[in-house]
């Protein structure tokens, strides 16, 4: 195979990756707690013809040598952890963290997975849970019948029980953070996993230890910038249709030498 049809090709398969991540993060625009993910590109292997340095005579040496690119490959995604837009929705279970830190809900299975999406509920059993139904961790019981749901700024959760006039604690919300939140693995339904490339979750209070506040009746909205994302989905249009040029280019270059030699 030429190597102008190999280098192409590689270039379309990276440029078809590159709007399949625009795509997802234009479809989950309205996606609360949704991060956006950016495409890292890398250069293939590189066959050297003439090693820069090598000798051109007895005196002089080649200051460039020939190196030809094999292509370009997709190295990784990396999700984009900037905050997103705080919408305010007045419902007493929905939370925003201003700033850094990630809620805690157990999966069916006992592991705790992650996740940015505040927007709670209570399930039969009076548990707040996610809008998956996978309960918060630590636990927080709110009792049927209780009045004046709050949560403070560091996560302490209160209400007025049935029968009484005075609020309660029923607990506290704990956040944690990651060294690299990059090296997280998502798994859908705004739950990341924790990896070894993550690092391990560090625990503790909502505003102390450099994580954020919780903000009662607010929703963290998805990151994605929409005029950036249509920018980006254009340059990749562009790229893809010049690498579709070269591709038709070497083809007519083999074409040529097929009825000419």
């Amino acid at each position: 195979m030429s190597s102008a049809l190999w280098v192409s090709k590689t270039g379309l398969a990276a440029q078809d990756k590159a709007l399949a991540t625009v795509a997802n993060n234009l479809a989950n625009v309205n996606t609360v707690g949704f991060k956006s993910d950016r495409v890292v590109f890398e250069d293939l292997f590189y066959t050297i013809e003439r090693q820069p340095g090598a000798q051109a005579d007895q005196v002089n040496t080649v200051p460039s040598g020939i190196q030809l690119g094999s292509g370009v490959r997709v190295a990784g995604t990396q999700k984009v952890f900037t905050e997103g837009s705080m919408q305010t929705t007045g419902q007493p279970m929905d939370l925003a963290v201003l700033g850094s830190g990630f809620f805690q809900v157990e999966s069916p299975t006992g592991e705790v997975l992650y996740t940015e999406n505040g927007q709670l509920q209570l399930n039969a059993e009076g548990m707040l849970v996610n809008t998956q139904g996978l309960p918060l961790v630590p636990a927080i019981e709110v009792p049927a019948g209780s009045s004046r749901f709050t949560v403070g700024s560091d996560g302490v959760v209160t209400a007025v029980l049935a029968g009484e006039t005075q609020p309660v604690e029923l607990g506290q919300i704990r956040l944690v953070n990651f060294a690299n939140p990059g090296g997280l693995e998502a798994l859908g339904g705004n739950l990341y996993r924790e990896t070894i490339a993550s690092g391990e979750p560090v625990e503790g209070a909502p505003g102390e230890d450099g994580l954020g506040q919780i903000k009662q009746g607010v929703l963290e909205g998805s990151n994605v910038q929409v005029v950036e994302a249509m920018v980006s989905m254009i340059a990749i249009q562009r790229a893809y249709e010049s690498s579709a040029k070269v591709l038709d280019a070497a083809s007519g270059m083999q074409q040529f030498l097929n009825q000419t030699v």
